[in-house]
């Protein structure tokens, strides 16, 4: 199965800080099967021409950028190749012959109310098969533009690879800009990239909420850590831990009713569940050790989390109502922390100590087999994609902090800097729905 490389964000708070901050993106291993495919410039009047023209360019970018496919080269067509075209042999012979393996067609109509129109067709040419297509409504603007080339660009992915596509996501991260801390919320690919958050104290630990509508995080706005879940559309803020002591580590559970947070108000940091409103709080673990780092397993009966109980941190995992007792999870090397789980339930995450150095490990939950995807030397903060193929995770390169991405193999990895400020604490939203 294809590997995608990951459009990481652009992190910058609008297209032209891109260049003057410096963004850099390294691919630091890549994919040895790529797809050829054809995308020519969606038809359109001179009226849309700036719609197309956006399209194309986001959605190229989209699937450039994967490491999985390679685009052709491709001028104006006559006749133009819209999504009706005539899928005849003579025009499937006609692509394969110039190396395409598929082709998109594709038109941007003006509809009567002011609205646009795009539609378009993914056709296969060895196979000269149509693999279908979708038809978008929106305004004609280039931010519905766009939107529209990420959704185009997770259809051409997924039909093509077989995994769901991931342009259409948005990624959280905290970003350094001088004395303050910036939340930022951006698309896939950086752009609509807006503050949800400046403080000059920290802001870590952030966590989707599983409809992609909340943020939960930490703030030390107030002097001390405290829990918080933010409403991005509105950007209302509750407090949903802000007990005696530290407040940390916020996990959603799958359905988006509880939360899980780590409290220190006896004394030892212990798991808790919450609801979002901060009502219903109910400790789950006991003792003088110290437990931390919840997360849910995909069907939420289970929570893993990092504690010391046995001598040194490693991974355990127990019933999510604290019925039960907890069993440990991580058994190579001598340290395992910082768990998640992929959003199929199959795959977990997590930072582990090898050699001395801090790296992300990737433990098959059925077989048990574990294996090492990133290289350290201080690795941190593993969050998957919503297709479960990817992660996204902090690191630390000569002093400086950048976000990297690998596939769940490590087959395929990417590296972003920032040559003006860390940039730290990802996590990678869920699919619109």
């Amino acid at each position: 199965m294809f590997r995608a490389l990951l459009i990481l964000l652009c992190l910058a708070l609008s297209p032209s800080a891109w260049a003057s901050n410096g963004l850099r993106i390294d691919i630091t291993t890549s994919g040895s099967r790529v797809i050829p495919i054809a995308l020519p410039s969606p038809a359109a009047s001179p009226q849309q021409r700036v719609f197309s023209e956006t399209v194309l360019e986001v959605a190229s970018a989209d699937l450039s950028r994967t490491g999985a496919f390679s685009l052709l080269p491709v001028g104006p067509q006559d006749p133009p190749l819209t999504e009706a075209v005539a899928q005849t042999p003579a025009l499937f012979s006609k692509w394969k012959a110039a190396g395409a393996d598929a082709l998109v067609a594709s038109n941007v109509n003006a509809l009567s109310d002011g609205r646009v129109e795009l539609r378009f067709r993914l056709l296969h040419t060895s196979r000269q098969e149509d693999l279908g297509g979708l038809t978008f409504t929106t305004p004609a603007t280039t931010l519905d533009a766009r939107r529209s080339a990420h959704r185009m660009a997770d259809f051409i992915y997924e039909k093509l690879t077989g995994e769901p596509g991931f342009f259409s996501t948005r990624l959280a991260y905290v970003k350094k800009e001088g004395a303050q801390q910036v939340l930022v919320i951006a698309d896939s690919d950086g752009e609509n990239a807006q503050p949800a958050l400046r403080s000059t104290q920290p802001i870590i630990s952030l966590a989707w909420s599983p409809d992609g509508t909340r943020l939960a995080y930490v703030s030390f706005e107030t002097g001390k850590p405290v829990v918080y879940s933010h409403e991005l559309a509105s950007g209302r803020r509750t407090v949903v831990a802000n007990q005696k002591g530290s407040n940390s580590a916020p996990a959603w559970s799958p359905d988006g009713r509880r939360l899980a947070v780590v409290l220190t108000q006896d004394g030892s940091s212990q798991i808790y569940t919450v609801n979002p409103d901060g009502s219903n709080l109910a400790r789950l673990t006991t003792g003088a050790t110290i437990n931390t780092e919840p997360t849910f397993s995909s069907d939420g009966r289970l929570i893993y989390f990092t504690s010391d109980r046995g001598g040194s941190a490693q991974i355990y995992r127990m019933p999510a109502d604290g019925s039960g007792p907890a069993e440990r999870v991580s058994f190579n090397g001598p340290f395992n922390a910082r768990p998640v789980i992929s959003p199929d339930g199959k795959l977990m995450a997590y930072v582990g100590r090898r050699e001395n150095r801090f790296v992300i490990g990737v433990r098959d939950l059925s077989s048990g087999q574990d294996i090492v995807v990133s290289d350290g030397p201080k690795d941190d903060s593993p969050s998957f994609a919503p297709s479960s193929r990817w992660i996204i995770f902090s690191s630390r390169v000569n002093g400086r902090d950048s976000l990297s991405a690998v596939s769940v193999d490590g087959k395929i990895r990417t590296r972003m800097s920032l040559d003006t400020g860390g940039i730290r604490n990802p996590a990678w939203g869920k699919l619109p729905q």
